[in-house]
């Protein structure tokens, strides 16, 4: 009877046993070289020739930003300081400009301009 209980032991222990998983091949790792990050200076930006060239100035115009040849980017920021200088940007609609008597003449006789419409009728008071 002794000899029965061993050998049942020995098959229960053969069953709770863990599997041995078989050794995966493993490749061996290549050397990785790190990019060195070389920092760029920044420069500042050349303007653009054409932008800084002064042009002439319409008559219809030159009330609004003056006479005398500015460049384009000039003439776009004198036009905005007479825009909120007279509060003629519409309160509800930001994007809109409520044109006054001059600047009625400047836009074509309309009376309400959208600010990306308003850039291509200056254009046409510049030469």
């Amino acid at each position: 009877m002794v000899k029965k209980k061993a050998v049942k032991k020995k098959v229960a222990a053969k069953k709770v046993a863990p599997k041995k998983a078989a050794a995966k091949k493993v490749a061996p790792k290549k050397a990785v070289k790190k990019k060195v990050a070389v920092k760029k200076v920044k420069t500042k930006r050349k303007p653009n020739a054409a932008f800084m060239k002064p042009m002439n100035i319409s008559d219809a115009l030159g009330k609004v930003v003056g006479s005398k040849p500015i460049p384009r980017t000039e003439v776009t920021k004198k036009l905005w300081q007479y825009i909120k200088k007279n509060k003629l940007q519409d309160s509800v609609n930001r994007r809109n400009i409520n044109a006054d008597d001059n600047l009625k003449v400047v836009f074509g006789g309309k009376k309400t301009v959208s600010m990306f419409e308003m850039t291509k009728l200056v254009n046409k008071h510049l030469s």
